[in-house]
Formats: structure tokens, sequence, C-alpha cells
């Protein structure tokens, strides 16, 4: 009877552990949008350099907090390409609202996600850029779930960004660990990380391990993931994400002051489909 009490009391503390950062950012009301998804800002930030600025290769990561509740739990991720001389971006990404769920157009490539505000995981331009987008167009073409959609564990939108990242060599960019679907491999047991250096074992995306260098360490349990980063100088927290003090992954050497301004100008000149887990 005691052994039994003791595995419950562990069960419990475990779920409560896994369950306090979705808890805690539901009660901080930081993720408070509009009403509806038909009303909620799809405007750019102004993170991307415009195509008539910047005449090469462009290839950035984001990904902002899904809509409504599921906000607490993931973020939805995206990649955006421009190639060199283009007048305008392509976005890839899966939404799980339409019959073919890959997603691959023209569009802007770091506006909100129905309100909530996007993040720059990557970027990465010139000559190394122009290597990698015909590539990730192949990847996307080959997706394997062009016409599945499960919010959680997978495939969702973050399966398909880690799967075109891990298709593409040299394309070497971690996920957050609240991206949840990227480590739902299929029929798959073991794989590459996206960041391009280390391995991850996961059980249908619902329990799994990941070691990599970009990475860190990370325990998935239900989708949850948890660990660290020494790259990074950071911790992995449920729903929260990686609070870090580096990013570990590639940037492009740009005037940051300028993507600044760029960014507090559009800020203050905008505000203002629906998404699942996106």
């Amino acid at each position: 009877m005691r052994r039994l009490k003791h595995s419950a009391a562990w069960i419990f503390a475990s779920l409560l552990t896994l369950l306090a950062g979705p808890a805690l950012m539901a009660a901080s009301g930081s993720l408070q949008g509009a009403e509806s998804w038909q009303t909620a800002s799809r405007d750019s930030t102004g993170i991307a350099p415009k195509p008539e600025q910047h005449e090469g290769a462009i290839v950035q990561v984001y990904g902002a907090r899904a809509w409504s509740w599921r906000g607490y739990f993931a973020v939805h991720t995206w990649i955006a390409t421009k190639e060199a001389g283009a007048s305008q971006y392509r976005v890839h990404e899966v939404t799980g609202w339409r019959r073919y769920v890959v997603n691959s157009r023209p569009s802007i490539p770091d506006r909100r996600w129905y309100g909530a505000e996007p993040e720059l995981y990557a970027d990465i331009r010139g000559d190394k850029a122009a290597e990698l987008i015909p590539q990730i167009y192949r990847a996307v073409e080959d997706y394997p779930y062009p016409m599945e959609y499960g919010a959680w564990p997978g495939p969702n939108s973050n399966t398909f960004t880690a799967w075109v990242i891990r298709q593409v060599p040299g394309l070497d960019v971690a996920l957050p660990n609240h991206a949840i679907g990227k480590d739902y491999l299929g029929n798959g047991v073991v794989a590459e990380v996206p960041g391009g250096t280390g391995y991850q074992l996961s059980l249908g995306g619902y329990f799994g391990v990941l070691a990599g260098v970009r990475e860190g360490l990370e325990l998935n349990v239900l989708g949850l993931s948890l660990g660290i980063n020494p790259l990074a100088l950071g911790i992995k927290l449920p729903g929260i994400g990686e609070l870090a003090l580096r990013n570990p992954n590639p940037m492009a050497a740009e005037d940051s002051e300028q993507v600044a301004d760029q960014r507090s100008g559009s800020d203050a000149g905008s505000d203002g489909g629906q998404g699942l887990l996106e």
C-alpha cells in the first residue's frame, strides 16, 4: 500500500511539474489577444529585411505562440525563403484547416501569427542561403504527411519544419522545446536532431530523449519537453520554452540596431483563417 502511495505521489508530482509552465502562461495573461482569429493581427513586424533593401538570398526560421489556449503549451513554426534578386519571400508551413496541409506560397515572412509576436530562430543569408533554397523547395515537396494533421503529438506544423530542416544538409537549426510535434518521427524511432549534430529517440512523439550540440539535452513526456542547453547557457521548461543567454542557431551578421529600428517602426504603425496547434 505504501509503495502504491509513493507511486501515485510521484506520478502526481511529475504531472504537476510538466503542467506548471503552461499553467503559469495561462495565469500571466501575457497571451491575451484578439477575441477572434478573424480580427487578430497578421501584420508584418519588420524583422525580415525588405526585398528591395536586400538583394541577396535569405533563409529564416520563425516561431510564434499558437492560437488561443494552445499557445500556453506550444509555438507554431515556419520557414521563409527569398531567392537572390527576388521581389518577395515565400513562406513554407503546415496549417491544419486544409485538406492539403502543406502551404508554400508568396507571403509576408515575419507576420504575427494571429496576434502572437514571431520570434526569429535562425537567419541565413548570401551564398549559403542560395545553396539551401533549392533543397528546401525539394524537401517541402517531399514532406511525407501532406494530407495528415494531428495537433498532438503530430504530424503538425512543427513536424513539418523539423522534417524539412533534417532533409537539408547545412540547414542546422535547433527548434525550441515547446515546438510540440518536432519530435514526431512517424514510424521511425531514432533520427538526427534538426540542429545537425546529435540524435534523438522518440516513441510516436509521446515519449523520448534528445541530445544535440545546438539543442542540448531534452526529455519528452507526453509531448512536453524539459531539459538544459549548455551551449546556449539555458534551461528548457514545458510551455515556457527555453530561457537562455545565447542563441545557438546561425544568425546573419547584420546590424542589430537596424533590425531593431525596423521592428519598432513596424510596431508603431500597425495594430491591426484560424489556427489549430498553429
